[in-house]
C-alpha cells in the first residue's frame, strides 16, 4: 500500500494515476468513441398469400373431415383489448388469424408485430373498412392496395389474406381486384358470432358453438369487451368437441 505524507501529494497522485489511465484507454490526444446505437430492431416477417389448389377463389370453409376451426379476427379497435384478445387465445394454445384495417395498423403499427410474435396470422381488411362492394373500380382497389402496402412495410409480405369490408361475401369485381393485388383467394366465413353487436358474452359463445363445426370460419372482432370475455369459455367448449383452433392457412394445408 503506497503512503502521502500529506493530502496534497495524495491528490496529485491521483489526479497523475488517472490521466495515465485515460492517455492509455484512449491513446494521446484521442476522443473516446460514443457507444454504438442500438441496431434498429428488424421488421416482423409474414408469409406471405398462397394458391391452395382445389379451392375456390372465395374460401368460406376448410375440410370438413379434419376436427379443425378458424377464428378469425377484423382487426380493429382499441389494442389494449386486441392483445387481451391474444393472450386469451395463446393462453390456451390457440392461434387465429387476424384481418387488419390498413388505418388501424396505422394508429397502432406496432400490433403487427405483436400478432405474428404470437404465432398467428395476419391479412387484408381494406385500408379504411369501407362497402367495398359498392365502390367504383378504382377506388375499390385502392382500398386493398393500400392495406397491402401498409402490411408489406411493416412485415415484408401484403398478408397472408384479404377479407373484404362491410360484407361476408366480394362481388366477381372485389374477388378480380383482390387477385390482381396479389391475393389468391378471398376469405370468408361460415359462421358470424355477432360479437360486433354487444349480445353479451354468452350470447357469443351460444351463437358460435351452436353452428361451429369441424372446418369452419368464424367471424370475430377486436375492438370489444364481450369477445374477451367469450375467448375462454369458448376455447374450452372447442376443446371439450376435440376442435383445435389453427390458422386458416393451417385449416386449409393438408
Amino acid at each position: 500500500m503506497l503512503c502521502y505524507p500529506d493530502r496534497r501529494s495524495a491528490f496529485r497522485a491521483g489526479a497523475a494515476a488517472a490521466a495515465g489511465a485515460l492517455t492509455a484507454a484512449c491513446g494521446s490526444g484521442s476522443r473516446t468513441d460514443p457507444a454504438p446505437a442500438e441496431p434498429a430492431r428488424a421488421p416482423a416477417i409474414a408469409p406471405a398469400p398462397r394458391r391452395f389448389a382445389g379451392q375456390p377463389d372465395e374460401i368460406g370453409n376448410g375440410p370438413r373431415d379434419r376436427p379443425r376451426v378458424a377464428l378469425t379476427f377484423h382487426g380493429n379497435g382499441d389494442p389494449a383489448i386486441a392483445r387481451a384478445v391474444l393472450a386469451e387465445a395463446e393462453r390456451a394454445g390457440a392461434r387465429v388469424t387476424v384481418l387488419a384495417i390498413g388505418s388501424w395498423l396505422d394508429a397502432h403499427p406496432e400490433m403487427a408485430r405483436r400478432i405474428l410474435d404470437g404465432g398467428h396470422e395476419l391479412g387484408n381488411h381494406t385500408q379504411r373498412h369501407l362497402a367495398i362492394n359498392t365502390m367504383p373500380e378504382k377506388e375499390a382497389y385502392a382500398e386493398i392496395t393500400g392495406c397491402a402496402q401498409r402490411l408489406k412495410r411493416l412485415t415484408g409480405s401484403i398478408g397472408t389474406w384479404f377479407r373484404p369490408s362491410q360484407t361476408r361475401y366480394a362481388t366477381p369485381l372485389v374477388r378480380q381486384l383482390a387477385q390482381r393485388a396479389g391475393y389468391p383467394h378471398v376469405l370468408s366465413y361460415d359462421v358470424d358470432s355477432l360479437d360486433f353487436t354487444s349480445p353479451g358474452a354468452a350470447a357469443v359463445i351460444r351463437t358460435v358453438t351452436g353452428t361451429i363445426r369441424s372446418g369452419s370460419v368464424v367471424s370475430l372482432h377486436f375492438g370489444y369487451a364481450d369477445t374477451v370475455d367469450a375467448m375462454p369459455p369458448l376455447l374450452e367448449e372447442l376443446a371439450r368437441r376435440k376442435l383445435r383452433a389453427v390458422t386458416t392457412t393451417e385449416l386449409l394445408t393438408p
